[in-house]
């Protein structure tokens, strides 16, 4: 798309504005609020500035930022990419959810379908070392919330995150992928495929500069986009220090419902979804419970919600009886059955491919159907 000189020149002060050291969100607004569009900040002499920012920052304002001009050129040429934009704080399409939030992003980069930042929408996060049947709760849960033409927001990191995209692609209500580099990388590189799926049928979404790299400090704050743009956010499974937690949190200070599905008590991916539960989310048994809560239109929850080639006739019967959803060891399973282990293996091997358990560290398993 050919940018007209008006609109070239727009872009380049908010890219200057978001470049400048030492200028966050925050002196930014300040800045916006006193001056106008950027152009008017970069209009605006040393004496003015200093009485909205330190002196030592309208100096810096006044300075072009070191590589600008290189940096111009890369974002203007990934903007006339099909199907990129970059939408900033002044833009009519900047997504409404996000301007009700404390700490809206200056500058958006996005790649896909844009329109999907406006869309009815819930976040569903969790462990990156996630377990079978958390990532299976993920996908399905999103899947089912999209085929109710829900859109599912996530952080493309590994594990709960990657299931949630890949459930959300499945219905019409797609996925938006809040990431913490720029938007012209993809992390983690194996994730790769899935971002390309996201961004033909979905969206990414970036408010960090072309280029910016894998920076730690980056992805926890992220996640106030990716529960700001939400209704409301599910946990799925999180460790009591998990960085789900801060999207929980940050959730709940932007006024957003919080809901997490409870698991086991022997389990460390349980502790953070029943700490939130005890703080007051709201505890989920299916997507329906979701909808309800929203007082959004509800669904029939689809065989998807099923686990994968399981019957009730070869759940209730034979080894399977004796392992519970809680983690159970081999030897207790051999104790209580009277199979010797060689074959107790290999029944547990059986029921593992057909994934009716999983097979947890140390001996442990547990049952999944």
């Amino acid at each position: 798309m050919e940018q007209s000189p008006d609109t070239h020149h727009d872009l380049m002060a908010w890219l200057r504005l978001e470049q400048t050291p030492g200028v966050g969100n925050e002196s930014a607004r300040r800045l916006l609020a006193r001056f106008g569009l950027p152009a008017q900040i970069f209009a605006a002499g040393h004496a003015a500035l200093s009485e909205v920012v330190t002196p030592r920052l309208a100096k810096a304002l006044l300075a072009s930022p070191s590589d600008f001009q290189q940096q111009l050129d890369k974002t203007l040429a990934w903007q006339e990419q099909p199907d990129n934009r970059i939408l900033t704080l002044a833009d009519a399409d900047y997504p409404r959810a996000l301007l009700e939030i404390p700490d809206p992003p200056l500058m958006l980069y996005v790649k896909g379908r844009a329109a999907l930042l406006g869309a009815a929408t819930i976040a569903v996060v969790g462990s990156r070392n996630a377990t079978v049947q958390g990532i299976r709760n993920a996908e399905q849960f999103s899947a089912s919330l999209s085929s109710a033409g829900l859109c599912i927001s996530s952080g493309l990191a590994a594990g709960i995150d990657a299931a949630a995209h890949q459930g959300g692609l499945t219905g019409p209500g797609s996925t938006i992928a809040v990431i913490g580099t720029g938007a012209d990388i993809v992390y983690p590189a194996r994730n790769r495929n899935l971002a390309h799926l996201i961004a033909g049928g979905g969206c990414i979404v970036s408010e960090y500069s072309l280029g910016t790299p894998a920076l730690a400090p980056n992805f926890p704050r992220r996640n106030r986009i990716i529960s700001g743009l939400a209704k409301g956010v599910l946990v799925v499974e999180a460790a009591a220090q998990s960085g789900s937690l801060i999207t929980a949190r940050m959730a709940a200070e932007q006024g957003r419902e919080v809901f997490a599905i409870p698991g086991s008590i022997h389990s460390p991916l349980s502790k953070g979804c029943h700490q939130l539960i005890r703080q007051g989310a709201k505890l989920v048994e299916s997507a329906q419970d979701i909808l309800e809560e929203l007082q959004l239109q509800s669904i029939t929850l689809s065989a998807q919600t099923k686990s994968r080639g399981v019957t009730k006739e070869t759940s209730d019967v034979g080894l399977l009886k004796e392992i519970s959803f809680d983690p159970v060891h081999m030897d207790m399973l051999a104790s209580r059955t009277g199979i010797d282990i060689a074959s107790l293996a290999t029944e547990l091997l059986s029921l593992e491919l057909n994934g009716q358990l999983e097979a947890l560290p140390g001996g442990y398993y547990r049952r999944l159907a």
